[in-house]
C-alpha cells in the first residue's frame, strides 16, 4: 500500500506545496542593526535594481561603473591639446573677456582662436539660471565664454578685490618664481633646524656642490630621500619641475651627499658638532651680504659677525602660551577632506552651521615647488572666519620651511600637520601615519615647525599604525611641550582603515593623559547630534569632535547638532543644498564651459557619498549609524528615490538637472568609491 500512495496524489501537488510554504521571516530591526544593515521600513523596500551591460555603465543613461578608454601617450595628449587650442572652441581669454579682437597683446601669433563669430556659432547653449557674478552685481570675468551669457548686463563694474569679498591666499607670480628658482628665503626654519642639531638638507647642498666634479649637483626628491633623481650643471638654472623641498637662499644644495643616502632623517648631531658647523666656512653665514639681506626680509636679525646669534634670537621667540590661542571647545569642526572638502563645499558647510573649517591636505614638497594646483588647496573664502590649512611632510626641515612659507604668504588662523593619512603613496614616502612608527621624528617636526610661526600649530594622528599597538597616548602627553596647541585623534589605526567603528574609549584615555592646556579633538563616526553630545559629555577633556564622513553624507549635520534635532529633510530641501553648492562652484571654478564641467565633476564626487543617506522617516531605528549598509529602497517621491541610487548614471542625471546635459562621451568613476564598505581610499 505504501508503494501505491504516491500514485493517488495529484500530479501538481508538489508545486502547490512549494508555493504555499511561508517565506522566511524578515529579520527584526535589532537583527539588522547587529549585521550593520540599515533597518528601513518594509513598506519602502524594493528588490535591487538590475544593471545593464557593464561596458555601457557610467555613461549618460548607462549603469553604475565606468569602463576607461584606451590609454594615450603623453606626446599624443599634448598634440591633441595643441590642436584643440587652435580650434574655434578655444577662444582667447582676453578676447573672450573683452569681446574685442584687438585686446590680445599677442595678436596673430596667439595660439588661441580670435574668431568670435565662429566661437559663438559652435558654443553650447546657455544654461538655465543667472550668471553667479551678475547675480552679485559684478561684471562677469568670463565674458563671451560664460554659459550664462544671456543674463549679462552692460552697466556692471568689475569686481573690486579691495572690498574683501574675494577669495584669499592666491599664489602670486613673484612668489611662485622665487620657489621655482629655489631663491625663497627661510631664515627662521634654517636657524631652528641648526639649533635643534637636525640634518639640514639645505646646508648639505653646499657640500654636494663642492664635490670633485664641481659642474654637477645632484638633487633629491623631497619625499624620496633615498635615491638621486637628477644631475644639474652648476651653470644651468634649476628646473622648476624638479622636486625641491628647501630653499637655495645661501646657494647650498639640498642633498646630504652626491651618493645615495643611506641614513634616515632626521639625524641628531652632538652639540660639539653643531658649534663646529657654526664656526666653519660652510655655515649659513658664508655670504654675509646675502645673509644680512635674508634676515632683514623676514624680520629677524642674525648678524654674520656673531656666530651664536641664531641661538640668541630664537630664545626670544614667543613661548607657546604667548601665541594666539584658538578655543576649540564645543565648536563644530569640519575635517580636512581630500577631493570633496574643496572651497565650495566648505562654504556650503559654513552656511549650514560649521564653525571651524580646514583646507584639504597639501603636500609640503609641492608647496615648496610652487605648484599652482597644490597652492589652490590653501584658498580661503571670506565666510571662513576660523580657518586652517593642513600640510603633510616626512622631515623636520621640509615641514618647518612650509610652515614658515604659509605663515608669510597666507591668511590662516592655524596650521595643522597631518600625521594620520593612511594612503599608500603618502605612507611610502615616510609621511602621514608612517610617522606614528617614529615618535622622535614627530618630536623634531613639531619642535621645528612650532618655533617659526606665532600661529597655533595643531597635529592630526591616528591611534596607531598597526592594529593593536596603540601609541597615541604616549604622544599626547608630550606634544604640548613640543609646541602643539591642539591634537586631533582619529579613533582607528592605519591598518584598520574603516573596517571597524572608531575606538572612542581609547580617545578618552588619551584625553585624560593630555596636559590641561592642550585641546584634544576626537574624530570618528560622528553622524548625529546624539553622537556629538555623547562624546563631548563622556569625557570633559574632549574639547570638541571633528566631523568628516558624516558631513560628506549629510552636510546639514551641523544644523542638527546646533538645533539638537533629527532633521527629516525632504528631497526638495536636499536639492536646494545641491543648488547652493553648484552656485558656489561656478563662482569658484568659473562659469565658462571648463568651470561648469569642473563643478560637475566635484558635484558627482560628492553625490557618491550623499547616496548613502537614508531619510529619517524611512527608518525603524533612528538615528542612522555611519557603518550601516543601506538596502535598496524607494523614497517618498521620485527625486528621493533618485538620490538614493548608487548608480553613477543616476548621479549624472542629478547633475544634468543643475548644470545641463553632459558633453558627448562623458563618463565618471568616483575617486574614493565611498559605497565600497570593505575598502577605504581616503583617511
Amino acid at each position: 500500500m505504501a508503494a501505491t500512495a504516491p500514485a493517488t496524489d495529484p500530479p501538481d501537488s508538489s508545486p502547490a506545496v512549494t508555493t504555499d510554504s511561508p517565506p522566511p521571516p524578515r529579520p527584526t530591526a535589532e537583527e539588522l542593526v547587529a549585521r550593520a544593515v540599515a533597518p528601513v521600513k518594509p513598506a519602502f523596500l524594493r528588490p535591487p535594481p538590475i544593471r545593464e551591460v557593464p561596458k555601457e555603465e557610467g555613461k549618460a543613461g548607462g549603469g553604475g561603473a565606468v569602463v576607461t578608454g584606451e590609454k594615450k601617450s603623453k606626446r599624443q595628449l599634448k598634440r591633441e591639446r595643441q590642436q584643440e587650442q587652435k580650434s574655434t572652441s578655444h577662444l582667447c581669454i582676453e578676447v573672450g573677456k573683452s569681446g574685442n579682437v584687438d585686446s590680445c597683446k599677442y595678436g596673430t601669433s596667439c595660439r588661441f582662436s580670435h574668431d568670435i563669430n565662429a566661437y559663438l556659432a559652435q558654443k553650447p547653449g546657455d544654461l538655465e539660471g543667472t550668471c553667479p557674478f551678475t547675480a552679485l552685481g559684478h561684471l562677469c570675468p568670463y565674458g563671451l565664454t560664460c554659459r550664462f551669457l544671456g543674463t549679462h548686463k552692460d552697466n556692471l563694474a568689475p569686481q573690486n578685490h579691495s572690498e574683501g569679498n574675494h577669495e584669499r591666499n592666491p599664489l602670486s607670480k613673484d612668489i611662485q618664481k622665487l620657489l621655482w628658482k629655489n631663491k625663497y628665503k627661510f631664515p627662521k626654519a634654517s636657524a631652528q633646524i641648526k639649533l635643534l642639531g637636525l640634518k639640514d638638507g639645505n646646508k648639505n647642498k653646499a657640500k654636494a656642490a663642492n664635490d670633485d666634479n664641481p659642474h654637477e649637483a645632484h638633487e633629491l626628491n623631497g619625499d624620496e630621500k633615498t635615491e638621486s633623481l637628477s644631475s644639474v650643471p652648476a651653470n644651468v638654472e634649476p628646473d622648476p619641475t624638479l622636486c625641491k623641498e628647501t630653499d637655495n637662499s645661501e646657494g647650498e644644495p639640498l642633498v646630504v651627499s652626491s651618493v645615495q643616502c643611506v641614513e634616515p632623517r632626521p639625524l641628531k648631531k652632538s652639540k660639539v658638532e653643531v658649534d663646529e658647523t657654526l664656526n666653519d666656512g660652510t655655515g649659513i653665514h658664508d655670504n654675509e651680504a646675502e645673509s644680512e639681506d635674508l634676515n632683514l626680509i623676514n624680520g629677524i636679525k642674525v648678524s654674520s659677525n656673531n656666530q651664536s646669534s641664531c641661538r640668541v634670537d630664537l630664545i626670544t621667540t614667543p613661548h607657546l602660551r604667548e601665541k594666539k590661542i584658538i578655543d576649540f571647545r564645543e565648536k563644530l569642526y569640519l575635517a580636512p577632506l581630500t577631493t570633496v572638502g574643496n572651497l565650495p563645499f566648505r562654504r556650503l558647510c559654513k552656511t549650514l552651521g560649521a564653525d571651524i573649517t580646514c583646507g584639504e591636505m597639501a603636500m609640503c614638497t609641492n608647496l615648496l615647488q610652487g605648484q599652482a594646483s597644490e597652492w589652490a588647496l590653501l584658498r580661503r573664502h571670506p565666510s571662513e572666519d576660523l580657518f586652517g590649512v593642513q600640510i603633510c611632510g616626512p622631515y623636520p626641515d621640509t615641514v618647518a620651511r612650509t610652515v614658515e612659507l604659509v605663515d608669510n604668504e597666507c591668511s590662516v588662523d592655524f596650521i595643522d600637520i597631518n600625521m594620520g593619512c593612511p594612503i599608500d603613496i603618502v605612507v611610502n614616502k615616510g609621511a602621514g601615519s608612517s610617522l606614528l612608527t617614529k615618535p622622535m621624528r614627530i618630536k623634531s617636526i613639531v619642535q621645528a615647525a612650532s618655533t617659526v610661526t606665532e600661529k597655533p600649530l595643531t597635529v592630526k594622528i591616528r591611534t596607531a599604525f598597526f592594529e593593536g599597538r596603540n601609541r597615541a597616548d604616549s604622544i599626547v602627553s608630550d606634544i604640548y611641550d613640543w609646541g602643539a596647541s591642539a591634537i586631533t585623534i582619529h579613533g582607528r589605526s592605519r591598518q584598520q582603515r574603516y573596517s571597524k567603528l572608531a575606538d572612542w574609549d581609547y580617545i578618552y584615555q588619551c584625553a585624560q593623559k593630555a596636559p590641561d592646556n592642550l585641546h584634544v579633538i576626537g574624530n570618528g563616526d560622528v553622524f548625529s547630534f546624539t553622537d556629538w553630545n555623547k562624546h563631548v559629555s563622556d569625557c570633559s577633556k574632549i574639547s570638541t569632535c571633528m566631523i568628516a564622513r558624516g558631513a560628506l553624507i549629510k552636510p546639514w549635520l551641523f544644523t542638527e547638532i546646533k538645533e539638537q534635532r533629527h532633521w527629516d529633510i525632504t528631497s526638495g530641501e536636499r536639492l536646494n543644498i545641491l543648488k547652493d553648492f553648484v552656485h558656489f562652484g561656478l563662482e569658484h571654478w568659473g562659469s565658462d564651459s571648463k568651470g561648469v564641467e569642473t563643478t560637475r565633476h566635484f558635484l558627482l564626487e560628492w553625490l557618491s557619498y550623499t547616496c548613502r543617506y537614508i531619510p529619517v522617516g524611512l527608518l525603524d531605528v533612528i538615528p542612522q549609524r555611519l557603518n550601516w549598509r543601506p538596502p535598496s529602497y524607494y523614497g517618498r517621491d521620485d527625486l528621493e528615490t533618485l538620490m538614493a541610487s548608487d548608480s553613477a548614471a543616476d548621479w549624472i542625471r542629478i547633475s544634468e538637472m543643475l548644470l545641463g546635459k553632459v558633453p558627448e562621451g562623458f563618463t565618471f568613476a568616483p575617486k574614493h568609491k565611498s559605497n565600497a564598505y570593505d575598502r577605504a581610499e581616503n583617511g
